[in-house]
Protein backbone atom coordinates (compact mmCIF):
# COMPACT_ATOMS: atom_id res chain seq x y z
CA UNK A 1 0.00 0.00 0.00
CA UNK A 2 2.79 2.46 0.94
CA UNK A 3 6.35 2.57 -0.31
CA UNK A 4 8.14 -0.62 0.82
CA UNK A 5 10.36 1.03 3.50
CA UNK A 6 7.36 2.80 5.02
CA UNK A 7 5.19 -0.31 4.88
CA UNK A 8 7.97 -2.37 6.48
CA UNK A 9 8.14 0.09 9.41
CA UNK A 10 4.34 0.06 9.75
CA UNK A 11 4.37 -3.74 9.78
CA UNK A 12 7.09 -3.80 12.46
CA UNK A 13 5.24 -1.27 14.66
CA UNK A 14 2.01 -3.26 14.24
CA UNK A 15 3.76 -6.34 15.68
CA UNK A 16 4.26 -4.51 19.00
CA UNK A 17 1.73 -5.24 21.76
CA UNK A 18 -1.13 -2.77 21.89
CA UNK A 19 -0.28 -1.19 18.53
CA UNK A 20 -2.86 -1.64 15.80
CA UNK A 21 -2.51 -0.82 12.12
CA UNK A 22 -3.74 2.77 12.47
CA UNK A 23 -1.40 3.51 15.39
CA UNK A 24 1.46 1.90 13.48
CA UNK A 25 0.77 4.16 10.50
CA UNK A 26 0.68 7.26 12.74
CA UNK A 27 4.01 6.31 14.32
CA UNK A 28 5.66 5.59 10.98
CA UNK A 29 4.54 8.87 9.43
CA UNK A 30 5.48 10.77 12.56
CA UNK A 31 9.02 9.43 12.21
CA UNK A 32 9.01 10.12 8.49
CA UNK A 33 8.17 13.76 9.17
CA UNK A 34 10.34 14.13 12.28
CA UNK A 35 13.73 15.76 12.37
CA UNK A 36 16.57 13.42 11.42
CA UNK A 37 18.05 13.82 14.92
CA UNK A 38 14.79 12.67 16.56
CA UNK A 39 14.60 9.52 14.42
CA UNK A 40 18.29 8.82 15.04
CA UNK A 41 17.85 9.15 18.83
CA UNK A 42 15.02 6.61 18.74
CA UNK A 43 17.07 4.21 16.63
CA UNK A 44 20.09 4.59 18.93
CA UNK A 45 17.97 4.10 22.05
CA UNK A 46 16.55 0.83 20.69
CA UNK A 47 20.00 -0.41 19.64
CA UNK A 48 21.56 0.60 22.97
CA UNK A 49 18.81 -1.14 24.94
CA UNK A 50 19.16 -4.33 22.91
CA UNK A 51 22.96 -4.45 23.24
CA UNK A 52 23.48 -3.33 26.85
CA UNK A 53 20.46 -4.55 28.82
CA UNK A 54 20.08 -8.15 29.96
CA UNK A 55 18.55 -10.05 32.87
CA UNK A 56 19.92 -9.81 36.41
CA UNK A 57 21.87 -12.94 37.33
CA UNK A 58 20.06 -13.12 40.70
CA UNK A 59 16.44 -12.00 40.27
CA UNK A 60 15.93 -11.73 36.47
CA UNK A 61 15.06 -8.02 36.54
CA UNK A 62 16.52 -6.00 33.66
CA UNK A 63 19.95 -4.47 34.18
CA UNK A 64 23.06 -3.28 32.41
CA UNK A 65 25.25 -4.84 35.15
CA UNK A 66 25.61 -8.41 36.39
CA UNK A 67 23.00 -7.69 39.08
CA UNK A 68 20.25 -5.08 39.07
CA UNK A 69 20.29 -2.00 41.31
CA UNK A 70 17.77 -3.57 43.71
CA UNK A 71 19.90 -6.69 44.25
CA UNK A 72 22.99 -4.50 44.73
CA UNK A 73 21.27 -2.23 47.29
CA UNK A 74 22.69 -3.18 50.70
CA UNK A 75 19.78 -1.44 52.46
CA UNK A 76 17.27 -3.99 51.13
CA UNK A 77 16.00 -6.82 53.32
CA UNK A 78 17.57 -9.92 51.77
CA UNK A 79 15.36 -12.33 53.74
CA UNK A 80 12.11 -11.37 51.96
CA UNK A 81 11.57 -11.94 48.25
CA UNK A 82 8.57 -10.70 46.29
CA UNK A 83 7.84 -13.05 43.40
CA UNK A 84 6.34 -11.36 40.33
CA UNK A 85 5.31 -12.65 36.93
CA UNK A 86 6.97 -9.99 34.78
CA UNK A 87 9.70 -7.35 35.05
CA UNK A 88 7.03 -4.69 34.48
CA UNK A 89 5.44 -5.62 37.84
CA UNK A 90 8.47 -4.47 39.87
CA UNK A 91 8.02 -0.68 39.37
CA UNK A 92 4.37 -1.00 40.40
CA UNK A 93 5.37 -2.47 43.76
CA UNK A 94 8.33 -0.10 44.13
CA UNK A 95 6.08 2.96 43.70
CA UNK A 96 4.19 1.97 46.85
CA UNK A 97 7.39 2.40 48.90
CA UNK A 98 5.95 -0.32 51.18
CA UNK A 99 8.36 -3.12 50.22
CA UNK A 100 12.10 -3.07 50.97
CA UNK A 101 13.07 -6.65 50.11
CA UNK A 102 14.27 -8.20 46.88
CA UNK A 103 12.43 -9.62 43.88
CA UNK A 104 12.30 -12.72 41.74
CA UNK A 105 10.81 -12.57 38.22
CA UNK A 106 9.22 -15.86 37.17
CA UNK A 107 8.84 -14.91 33.52
CA UNK A 108 5.12 -15.66 33.41
CA UNK A 109 2.47 -17.68 35.20
CA UNK A 110 1.40 -21.30 35.13
CA UNK A 111 -1.14 -21.79 32.34
CA UNK A 112 -1.82 -25.37 31.25
CA UNK A 113 -4.00 -24.11 28.39
CA UNK A 114 -1.04 -22.15 26.99
CA UNK A 115 1.34 -25.03 27.69
CA UNK A 116 3.18 -23.16 30.46
CA UNK A 117 4.07 -25.27 33.45
CA UNK A 118 6.47 -24.69 36.34
CA UNK A 119 9.31 -26.00 34.15
CA UNK A 120 8.93 -23.05 31.77
CA UNK A 121 9.19 -20.55 34.64
CA UNK A 122 12.14 -19.68 36.90
CA UNK A 123 10.97 -21.89 39.77
CA UNK A 124 14.21 -23.87 40.12
CA UNK A 125 16.21 -20.65 40.33
CA UNK A 126 13.89 -19.45 43.12
CA UNK A 127 14.37 -22.71 45.03
CA UNK A 128 18.14 -22.33 44.68
CA UNK A 129 17.94 -18.79 46.05
CA UNK A 130 15.94 -19.98 49.05
CA UNK A 131 18.54 -22.62 49.79
CA UNK A 132 21.55 -20.30 49.41
CA UNK A 133 20.37 -16.82 50.48
CA UNK A 134 18.67 -17.43 53.87
CA UNK A 135 15.28 -16.28 52.56
CA UNK A 136 12.53 -16.62 55.18
CA UNK A 137 9.47 -15.22 53.35
CA UNK A 138 8.22 -15.39 49.78
CA UNK A 139 5.48 -12.94 48.80
CA UNK A 140 3.48 -14.25 45.84
CA UNK A 141 2.66 -11.05 43.92
CA UNK A 142 1.12 -12.82 40.95
CA UNK A 143 -1.91 -11.42 39.15
CA UNK A 144 -5.33 -12.02 40.74
CA UNK A 145 -6.59 -14.29 37.96
CA UNK A 146 -6.75 -18.04 37.38
CA UNK A 147 -3.13 -18.30 36.19
CA UNK A 148 -1.81 -16.07 38.98
CA UNK A 149 -3.76 -17.96 41.64
CA UNK A 150 -2.53 -21.29 40.28
CA UNK A 151 1.05 -20.01 40.32
CA UNK A 152 0.70 -18.72 43.89
CA UNK A 153 -0.71 -22.06 45.05
CA UNK A 154 2.14 -23.90 43.34
CA UNK A 155 4.66 -21.60 45.05
CA UNK A 156 3.10 -22.30 48.45
CA UNK A 157 2.94 -26.05 47.89
CA UNK A 158 6.49 -26.39 46.57
CA UNK A 159 8.30 -23.85 48.76
CA UNK A 160 6.80 -24.38 52.23
CA UNK A 161 8.69 -27.70 52.64
CA UNK A 162 11.90 -25.65 52.27
CA UNK A 163 11.06 -23.86 55.52
CA UNK A 164 9.93 -20.49 54.16
CA UNK A 165 6.71 -18.63 54.81
CA UNK A 166 4.72 -18.07 51.61
CA UNK A 167 2.27 -15.14 51.65
CA UNK A 168 -0.05 -13.73 48.98
CA UNK A 169 -0.88 -10.12 48.23
CA UNK A 170 -4.31 -9.24 49.57
CA UNK A 171 -6.99 -8.51 47.01
CA UNK A 172 -10.35 -6.89 47.23
CA UNK A 173 -11.94 -3.46 46.99
CA UNK A 174 -9.70 -0.57 45.99
CA UNK A 175 -9.34 2.41 48.29
CA UNK A 176 -11.86 5.06 47.28
CA UNK A 177 -13.93 2.58 45.29
CA UNK A 178 -17.67 2.08 45.54
CA UNK A 179 -19.00 -1.40 46.28
CA UNK A 180 -21.74 -1.06 43.67
CA UNK A 181 -19.10 -0.66 40.93
CA UNK A 182 -17.11 -3.74 41.95
CA UNK A 183 -17.63 -7.12 40.35
CA UNK A 184 -18.68 -10.20 42.34
CA UNK A 185 -15.21 -11.77 42.36
CA UNK A 186 -13.61 -8.63 43.80
CA UNK A 187 -16.27 -8.32 46.50
CA UNK A 188 -15.90 -12.02 47.27
CA UNK A 189 -12.14 -11.67 47.68
CA UNK A 190 -12.67 -8.65 49.91
CA UNK A 191 -15.01 -10.67 52.12
CA UNK A 192 -12.62 -13.60 52.37
CA UNK A 193 -9.65 -11.33 53.13
CA UNK A 194 -11.46 -9.19 55.69
CA UNK A 195 -9.61 -8.12 58.84
CA UNK A 196 -10.77 -7.30 62.35
CA UNK A 197 -11.18 -3.61 63.25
Amino acid sequence: MFEPPVQRLIDEFARLPGIGTKSAQRLAFHLLNAEEADASRLSEAITDMRTSVHLCARCFNVTADDECAICQDLRRDTTIVCVVERVQDIPVIERTQAFRGRYHVLGGAISPIAGIGPEQLRMKELQTRIETENIVEIIAATNPNLEGDTTAMYLARSLKPLGVTVTRLASGLPVGGDIDYADEITVGRALVGRTEL
